[in-house]
């Protein structure tokens, strides 16, 4: 192993050294961790956010298929991209993905930046997604903190943490030269052990967690932790249920009847999911 490939030992209470060692015989095989390319990382990074792995997966690759680069995607109509959306939820995500196509293209000559601000200067794009653009694409030694990976640290460290602790943690429990790596690695350990209810029998952060070792008795520091996810509201009969409906019907070309004042119509108009024709509602073109 050479000096870049060393783990710089235990911080904050992880130990990095365990953690590269599994990391590199066990990670979930996912088909984004199969390349480095800066776009489809992004696409994936954005389509992951509030939706699992088994889900993405196969729009994942459909996207990648009919939007190679992000000329292809910002020379696409919003409507074509929200069709092949459909079925992930949360169609917000594909509108500012479609502008990040459209502000790579015109202002960073097709190429994912490659820089923080600049990164997050792209619509939708906040602090975790880029820096798994970051930690993925480019392999920089960045700290990656999404849902799960905030519920392990302040496990690990045995204490609820803030966003900016949270964030100042992941940074600088990175060992060098290994962002990649260790940051997919937490990632991991949060999706399959280290859950609400956790799994630690197999963990291999088990034996150095604080709260395992004080027996998972409550409180359980992830609990308040910033950047911890908090339970949904009710799905069934909410504004997001009827946004849904009214976004499916129109990405399968189904008739649909709307009031013209309809509140949840009028929403959609507003972010720019919906324009009305003379027809009546439609998809962006």
């Amino acid at each position: 192993m050479s000096t870049a490939d060393t783990p710089t030992g235990i911080t904050a209470g992880v130990p990095a050294e365990r953690v590269v060692d599994w990391a590199r015989r066990d990670l979930r095989d996912l088909p984004w961790r199969h390349t480095r390319e800066a776009w489809p990382i992004l696409v994936a990074e954005v389509m992951l956010q509030q939706t699992q792995a088994p889900r993405v997966v196969p729009k994942w690759e459909a996207f990648r298929t009919r939007f190679p680069h992000p000329a292809d995607c910002a020379a696409s109509p919003l409507g074509e991209v929200l069709r092949l959306w459909r079925g992930l939820g949360y169609p917000r995500r594909a509108r500012d993905l479609h502008r990040s196509a459209v502000q790579i293209t015109e202002h960073h000559r097709g190429i994912v930046p490659a820089s923080l601000d600049e990164l997050l200067a792209l619509p939708g794009v906040g602090a975790y997604t880029a820096r798994a653009v970051l930690a993925f694409a480019y392999e920089q030694d960045v700290g990656v903190v999404d849902t799960n990976v905030a519920r392990v640290l302040a496990r690990a460290i045995g204490e609820p943490l803030t966003r900016a602790r949270a964030q100042a943690v992941a940074d600088a429990q990175v060992p060098a030269g290994l962002g990649w790596l260790w940051n997919q690695a937490m990632i991991d350990i949060g999706a399959r052990w280290c859950r609400p209810t956790p799994d630690c029998a197999a963990c291999p952060l088990a034996t150095s967690c604080r709260w395992h070792r004080a027996g998972c008795s409550p409180p359980d520091p992830a609990v308040g932790s910033a950047g911890v996810s908090r339970r949904q509201p009710r799905y069934e009969g909410s504004a997001r249920q009827a946004r849904g409906r009214i976004l499916a019907a129109l990405t399968a070309d189904e008739p649909i009847e709307l009031a013209p004042d309809d509140p949840i119509l009028a929403g959609l108009v507003a972010e720019g999911l919906v324009v009305i024709g003379d027809a009546g509602p439609t998809l962006p073109s």
